[in-house]
């Protein structure tokens, strides 16, 4: 089964194009303003102090930019910006040799951090707190410990499922963020920037068009610019206005609201299969021919945000505005939609 496109934007992105629209500082990176100013603040204070930062986490959903602030932090700190992921780290040995080879005031950048394994975890906790490493040599009566001094880092983390993290781990962050979905004026800005360096000629209602079906994450703004770039120069002037944008998105059935075709077919198969609901995921995934997994983690979050479909201790249930979206009528009074 092809993948839809947002399940195609959650994906590992393309490294040199992803690469070359991050904004390099804070003054270029637009939305989440509050995090900005609670990190701006805590270089400036280190800075002035000459210390290391605090160890920082950034959670949330993926696209938003946990991975470009870390490269920011890095930037405005003046420091060097060391990059791995949870399940890289497979062993003891594996940490220790990023660990050695961080200087004094680097970053270490662990994304997804929530994959760690568990007796990876256990080394990272000296690590985080008293900059030390003990690593365990051979085993039984062999065995002996070999304490490695740190230079003083920071560790940035990074995570999807903040709630995965075990509390021992979160409680070591002395700055926990948790970013949330731009509104549309901010991705209108987002992909202007991106237009412009990528040379791409786009007006105002093309941008508010893109944005307006981006759900809310620049990833998927971003995407969308590029496809919506290749409609332009072959089907249009090269241009991107408002009914360029449009005509674009709706070649990929994206409409909108900025439903797909799979999130279309999944309100369809909760009002007409199973009466609205409430239904288990399980169900749903078979009656729409698609992994559970792959509803709850990219097309459940954002019906629900828009508030089409709704969790339930017996299972998911359609909403008022489900029906409105597909034209049809409730078959249960609205108190037992609930």
């Amino acid at each position: 089964m092809s993948e839809s496109f947002f399940e195609k934007s959650n994906n590992v992105p393309d490294t040199n194009y992803e690469q070359s629209l991050r904004p390099p500082a804070f003054s270029e990176f637009h939305g989440q303003d509050k995090i900005k100013d609670r990190l701006m603040l805590m270089v400036e204070a280190a800075q002035k102090r000459d210390d290391v930062l605090e160890h920082v986490l950034l959670s949330g959903p993926p696209g938003l930019g946990k991975t470009t602030l870390a490269n920011i932090i890095a930037g405005a700190a003046g420091t060097q910006l060391h990059t791995t992921s949870g399940p890289q780290i497979e062993k003891a040995g594996d940490l220790a040799g990023v660990l050695t080879n961080i200087q004094k005031g680097d970053i270490l950048f662990i994304d997804e951090i929530h994959r760690l394994h568990p007796a990876v975890e256990e080394y990272l906790y000296p690590a985080m707190e008293d900059f030390r490493l003990d690593i365990i040599i051979d085993s039984g009566p062999s065995a002996r410990s070999i304490q490695l001094n740190l230079p003083k880092f920071t560790l940035v983390g990074a995570t999807t499922r903040a709630g995965m993290l075990t509390s021992p781990l979160r409680s070591r962050f002395g700055l926990v963020n948790r970013l949330d979905y731009y509104s549309r004026d901010e991705l209108a800005v987002i992909i202007s920037r991106s237009a412009a360096l990528l040379e791409i000629d786009i007006r105002p209602d093309g941008a508010s068009e893109i944005a307006a079906r981006s759900r809310g994450t620049p990833r998927i703004a971003n995407n969308l610019l590029r496809w919506v770039r290749d409609f332009a120069q072959v089907r249009g002037n090269g241009i991107i206005d408002g009914k360029t944008a449009i005509d674009a998105l709706a070649m990929i059935e994206i409409d909108n609201d900025g439903l797909d075709e799979m999130d279309v077919r999944i309100l369809e198969s909760m009002i007409y299969k199973f009466n609205g609901g409430p239904v288990g995921l399980s169900s749903v995934a078979v009656a729409v021919g698609e992994d559970a997994s792959t509803l709850e983690e990219v097309h459940e979050p954002f019906l629900i945000m828009q508030g089409f479909v709704k969790r339930t201790p017996r299972g998911r249930v359609a909403l008022p505005a489900a029906y409105t979206k597909i034209g049809a009528s409730p078959t249960k009074a609205p108190d037992e939609l609930f």
